[in-house]
């Protein structure tokens, strides 16, 4: 998939420029641990359509199918210093990744005509339950405190073993541009299609979190590419965002293992840089869950309102 990057949490950095017309996904081998199912009934524990930021109305549309809502474009996001162009195409991304399940469900529509949209490549990438980015441990071994305003271009060939502290501010929304990978992992990373009624589904883990942001997950939709034996190639990105969740669902799972064992500071919803407030519209994720047993599993769903026409890389090429 494409690979720009961008600045950090609060103005973008230098741009990394690439070809955005060609793009390939390699498809996932085997050896992927399916993950755990959510079992049993679930419960609303939270609407997820507003922030105390602000909140995001759904507009009426005569071209939006019966009972359905169509909402305003959803916002644009930093695609953040850590997405691997190439990730892997598949719905399960857990592997070996030990964390409260969490089914997401988002469905990608036309924000103009409220229509789904079909055959857009979706990925999603987020951190482990302790804050670790695949690719990038070496950016969080050893639970340092570098300076929120580390500079980019962090050295990538840091001897093994040495600490280099959390991820630089911002880890997964900004951080002072694109960082290349510095192990061959690709776990809570993944690739899929949405079906003709634009839905896409993931089977996950409820994302951990580190140093400058709170709980979040990054996505980008693609669109007018084509999927063949070896992949998705070519089109556009239309959408980069950030998917988020409410306070209430964060501290549930901060109550369980592995989460529980963390001793980062956690920076709240609404402390955080990236999310913008909207509710729905800026990317808080709709959860459902027992109560009182999230360790059981979570389902997250979300309508995603994306302009198939423009460019929205993430890295400041929007267009």
């Amino acid at each position: 998939m494409t690979g720009n990057q961008t600045g950090n949490e609060k103005a973008q950095g230098p741009k990394h420029k690439r070809d955005l017309t060609r793009r390939k996904v390699v498809v996932a081998g085997a050896g992927a641990v399916a993950a755990v199912g959510v079992g049993g009934a679930v419960v609303a524990t939270a609407s997820a359509g507003t922030g105390k930021k602000g909140s995001a109305k759904p507009l009426a549309s005569t071209s939006a199918s019966a009972g359905e809502e169509c909402y305003k474009l959803t916002s644009e996001t930093t695609e953040g210093p850590y997405y691997i162009d190439a990730d892997k195409l598949r719905k399960d991304i857990t592997e070996d990744k030990e964390g409260i399940p969490l089914t997401l469900r988002l469905k990608v529509i036309d924000s103009e005509t409220c229509k789904p949209i079909r055959d857009a490549a979706v990925d999603i990438w987020h951190c482990d339950a302790l804050g670790l980015y695949s690719g990038y441990e070496s950016f969080s071994e050893g639970g340092g405190t570098a300076p929120t305003d580390a500079p980019s271009g962090t050295p990538t060939d840091v001897p093994s073993g040495t600490p280099t502290g959390e991820p630089p501010a911002g880890g997964g929304g900004g951080g002072g541009g694109h960082e290349e990978p510095t192990s061959d992992t690709r776990y809570l990373r993944g690739t899929w299609k949405t079906d003709k009624q634009g839905f896409v589904t993931f089977e996950t883990i409820f994302p951990g979190w580190y140093r400058g942001r709170c709980v979040h997950i990054h996505t980008k939709v693609h669109v007018n590419g084509e999927w063949t034996d070896a992949g998705y190639e070519g089109g556009t990105t239309c959408h980069t965002g950030q998917l988020f969740f409410d306070e209430e669902s964060v501290l549930a799972s901060a109550e369980v293992e592995p989460y529980s064992t963390s001793t980062t500071e956690r920076t709240t919803l609404d402390d955080d840089t990236i999310y913008d407030g909207s509710g729905v519209q800026g990317g808080l994720l709709k959860l459902k869950y027992k109560k009182n047993g999230i360790a059981k599993g979570v389902v997250g769903s979300l309508t995603v309102g994306v302009d198939p026409e423009a460019t929205n890389t993430g890295t400041g090429d929007s267009a």
